[in-house]
């Protein structure tokens, strides 16, 4: 059993990769499906809502643009919040707040009633995406870091073709109410359900030794380390009502000595605008607000760009139905890479890979084409995704990191309202166009990027944040 004269971040690198890592990455994977489901299930009920009348092409400009105003929101306010709340905390409140307006917007009456409660899931959604990167940085050892990252994006990934499969099923149907609400409330239940299990995951003692409660950083890392080191299960982490019972250890949050508050360490919000921490934040939040315009003009517009091609509402089902298929193949690529290849430079690469692809299913026309194209450039975008969620995370020290990390990413956000309006406007000009500013914002993100982004691999965070 490791001895206490260690800190708390060389506890956590020493642990082996074992039966608590695979049982909390599973948890928090759980809820990344959801949340990403919650995400992707706009771009296939979004064909439908404009088809049967109940929403016009302006109106879903505003649909798209109240959900990431709302993440904009909720990133700005919970995800930077974590570092004063704790990242469970934020983690479980968020999985409720964006359960309950997703299952109300399925009971939405008219175009306003839908727009606004889609306003008020996205503050869930968006902020749930910047705890669990910050979560899972936190509490895996360094060596899997970009691993364990990329598998909460499989899981999360796995939700676009659940949702792709669920539209084409659903979709076209009118049991009690129309198909799209339906493919509304399996989202937001299965959320529920998660918040349910969520229950059995510690706090972060990363974070717990940032605002002083060392002690219950101490006695968490025991309990790991107990079930880590020893040969015999000497029974499973459980967390309940802010408890924790594992062999003799049992504390309860909010407690804390007065020795640990001593020890507390405040990060601020201009914190960021000092050095080191300066130029990290203006890359990110350049990088944020470029790569939404390339990852989302696609991924929420593909059955609307299909629709103004002509297609039919069942056949732009299909079609993204075949290209959502391959979603978890790219965050597998960035589990196997991540670790590997330093990030920086895959992120690079990806972007530009991206670019390419883009411009070649926007100038597609025959139904192969369409869907290997968009086959390939899902592939990369989330392969893409995978890779960035890890590098943004390891960007900042743990008392700033959420605040670091939810601050930069809130720049995805309003620049994803501001992108479904602008590629509602470009639209007009044809479907070439749309992706050929989104290919030129991909161009941008690799210079950024390049010419701006640290190492990180294999570094323990204490030490990339210096």
């Amino acid at each position: 059993m490791p001895g206490n004269e260690l800190t708390i971040a060389e506890r956590i690198e020493r642990l082996p990769l074992g039966r608590f890592h695979r049982r909390f990455i599973a948890l928090v994977s759980l809820g990344n499906f959801f949340d990403l489901y919650d995400i992707f299930i706009v771009a296939y009920i979004g064909a439908a809502l404009q088809q049967s009348g109940f929403l016009t092409l302006r109106q879903f400009t505003f649909f798209v643009a109240a959900g990431f105003l709302g993440m904009f929101v909720g990133t700005v306010v919970f995800g930077m919040g974590s570092d004063r709340m704790g990242r469970r905390s934020a983690f479980i409140l968020l999985l409720l707040i964006y359960s309950v307006f997703t299952f109300a917007g399925a009971f939405a009456p008219n175009a306003a009633w839908l727009i606004a409660l889609r306003f008020f899931a996205g503050v869930g959604i968006g902020a749930e995406i910047v705890v669990i990167d910050t979560y899972v940085t936190e509490v895996v050892p360094g060596r899997a870091r970009g691993r364990y990252v990329a598998i909460t994006q499989v899981a999360g990934f796995c939700a676009v073709p659940v949702a792709a499969v669920l539209s084409r099923l659903l979709v076209p149907t009118h049991f009690l109410m129309s198909g799209w609400r339906w493919v509304m409330v399996i989202g937001a239940s299965g959320a529920l359900l998660t918040w349910w299990f969520r229950r059995r995951l510690p706090e972060s003692p990363r974070w717990l030794e940032s605002q002083g409660r060392v002690a219950e950083a101490d006695a968490i890392l025991t309990g790991l380390e107990k079930e880590s080191f020893s040969t015999e299960r000497s029974g499973e982490w459980q967390v309940t009502s802010g408890e924790q019972k594992e062999g003799k250890g049992i504390y309860t949050e909010g407690t804390e000595s007065t020795e640990d508050t001593e020890k507390k360490e405040s990060g601020s919000f201009w914190e960021l605008w000092r050095a080191p921490y300066l130029s990290r934040t203006v890359m990110l939040v350049i990088f944020q607000a470029l790569q939404t315009i390339g990852f989302y003009g696609f991924a929420n517009w593909a059955p609307t760009f299909l629709l103004k091609r002509g297609v039919s509402l069942l056949h732009s089902l299909e079609y993204t139905l075949l290209i959502a298929l391959v979603s978890p193949l790219g965050p597998l690529l960035a589990a196997w890479t991540s670790d590997r290849f330093e990030r920086k430079w895959t992120i690079v690469i990806l972007a530009l890979v991206v670019a390419g692809l883009g411009l070649g299913f926007g100038n597609s026309i025959a139904p192969a084409a369409v869907v290997g194209f968009g086959a390939l450039l899902t592939l990369a975008n989330y392969w893409f995704s995978a890779a960035f969620h890890a590098y943004q995370a390891e960007m900042f020290p743990t008392r700033l990191r959420a605040t670091g990390v939810g601050f930069t990413y809130s720049w995805s956000r309003l620049s994803a309202a501001f992108t479904s309006i602008l590629i509602g406007a470009v639209l007009v000009h044809g479907v070439p166009t749309v992706f050929a500013v989104l290919a030129v914002a991909m161009i941008l993100v690799a210079c950024v990027i390049g010419l701006m982004g640290p190492r990180t691999n294999g570094l323990v965070l204490e030490e990339i944040s210096q």
